[in-house]
């Protein structure tokens, strides 16, 4: 087994012949399929506030979870010891649970597909803990350089260093070395007539801390300030339908969130989507193709596999407003009969896996973003959000604009401040008439929440205008 064994043997102190015994454990009581999912993960967090470090931890989680799949009922249980009798009681709890008609199949283990889009040849965990400090410091000092209106910062620096191995019933056993980087500035501004307002900025990916080189601590501090500084001359926002331009970059998470989610295969195969039973019908504008794709190097939501062992893909969920298909993991493929999409994932080994996005985006088009803005006589532009709320159901959404600008007569005016964006997923991608050729990715922040499990994720978007979509202000 080559390079799986020996990783099995330094981080799980397990062999092939361990796995063997525990799959068939699982499948002792009758199921059509079982995985073990083992992890190993190290990490540390250095918080900073009023420029000193309020906080700084280090640890290490370990454990395997065993799931069992019976036609289309699923057992999991887990356990934070390797103990052999630890993992084999987990397996037989999982395989009560989804207790079902014997089919035991006893296959060779082979290793898994490998390929590295992330060759971090040192992880952030693995570098002096002075070093990683020293970023929140620097990021503490420039934002406070860049405005004297800028009187409190808060920098926060976290990484990780995940091993995983997915052992299958079927045979394949995949090992992954995920690192993770993560540095976040917060920064608050206060006003001659004391308004008070935040900015906010970060940035990292599955890289080492030579990201920080490129784009130094500096950078995202100096973000962070300006969006506060900005904030504390706008206007309040106008309330209404209006034309809305939504900048490159962050906005994506409006995607992400109002139709992402909806295009999951487990809200479509349980019915539950508002894009349910709907591939091959138009859901959006000609201009708008939607792509989820878990393979770009270094990125937040890439992934060598998916948490179930699958290798991750570049998969087309709509195009040219046309809907083409879902985000599969193991169990919807199987119950939809289609294929996987290396979609599986799970917060840890503690959580089951189910379909989730990676690096979701509207892919670029053919117009020039500045022409964009001067075909709208009167509108709002944005360039940040700060979150939101969807019905996956209906696609109904609620998003608040941390930062936005009066569009008057094709051009950028004021910033404004307190707009909330409300619609509905589907039909605002149907009033998408322009896409910019300026696609951007996020810098490398996002996490998405589902069902009490977050996992990291990248969004991006080129700038577009939607025709209609209702704007809630307090002008």
């Amino acid at each position: 087994m080559g390079l799986s064994q020996s990783f099995l043997a330094s981080k799980f102190n397990i062999s092939g012949r361990d796995l063997e015994r525990y799959l068939g454990e699982a499948l002792s009581r009758g199921g059509d399929y079982a995985d073990l999912y083992f992890e190993h993960l190290s990490t540390s967090v250095i918080s900073l506030d009023d420029s000193i470090v309020k906080s700084a931890s280090q640890g290490v989680a370990l454990g395997v979870g065993v799931r069992v799949i019976a036609g289309e009922r699923t057992g999991y249980a887990y356990s934070d010891d390797l103990a052999p009798e630890a993992i084999l009681k987990a397996a037989r709890v999982a395989a009560c649970i989804a207790a079902g008609p014997a089919q035991i199949v006893k296959t060779p283990l082979e290793d898994g597909p490998r390929r590295d889009l992330y060759p971090a040849p040192v992880a952030p965990t693995e570098r002096a803990f002075t070093e990683r400090v020293e970023l929140v410091r620097r990021a503490d000092l420039a934002a406070r350089r860049y405005d004297p209106r800028v009187y409190q910062v808060q920098a926060t620096y976290a990484d990780s260093l995940r091993h995983v191995l997915v052992a299958t019933s079927e045979g394949s056993v995949t090992a992954d070395r995920q690192p993770m980087t993560r540095l976040s500035v917060s920064a608050l501004a206060r006003g001659a007539d004391g308004t008070l307002q935040r900015g906010y900025s970060g940035g990292g990916g599955r890289v080492g801390l030579e990201f920080f080189i490129a784009k130094p601590p500096e950078y995202f501090a100096g973000e962070a300030a300006r969006q506060a500084v900005v904030q504390l001359d706008a206007v309040e926002a106008p309330a209404g339908e209006t034309t809305v331009v939504l900048g490159p970059g962050w906005p994506g998470i409006l995607l992400h969130e109002a139709v992402g989610h909806g295009l999951e295969a487990d809200f479509n195969r349980k019915g539950t989507s508002a894009f349910s039973g709907r591939i091959g019908d138009r859901v959006a504008s000609p201009v708008c193709t939607v792509v989820d794709d878990g393979t770009i190097p270094n990125r937040r939501g890439s992934l060598n596999v998916d948490d179930e062992g699958a290798p991750t893909a570049r998969n087309v969920l709509i195009e040219g407003g046309v809907l083409r298909g879902y985000l599969q993991d193991r169990l919807s493929s199987r119950i939809m009969k289609a294929a996987q999409t290396g979609n599986g994932r799970r917060e840890s080994y503690q959580h089951f896996p189910m379909p989730r996005m990676t690096n979701t985006f509207l892919l670029a088009g053919e117009s020039d973003p500045e022409e964009i803005v001067r075909s709208v006589p009167r509108g709002l532009y944005c360039v940040n959000f700060a979150g939101g709320q969807v019905d996956i159901t209906s696609g109904n959404f609620v998003f608040s604009a941390s930062e936005s600008y009066l569009i008057e007569d094709g051009r950028l005016t004021r910033p404004v401040r307190n707009a909330t964006l409300i619609g509905n997923g589907p039909e605002a991608l149907r009033y998408v008439s322009m896409v910019g050729n300026d696609l951007k990715l996020d810098e490398g922040i996002g996490i998405c929440g589902k069902e009490g499990q977050s996992v990291p994720v990248g969004v991006g978007i080129p700038t577009i205008r939607i025709d209609r979509m209702t704007v809630g202000g307090t002008s």
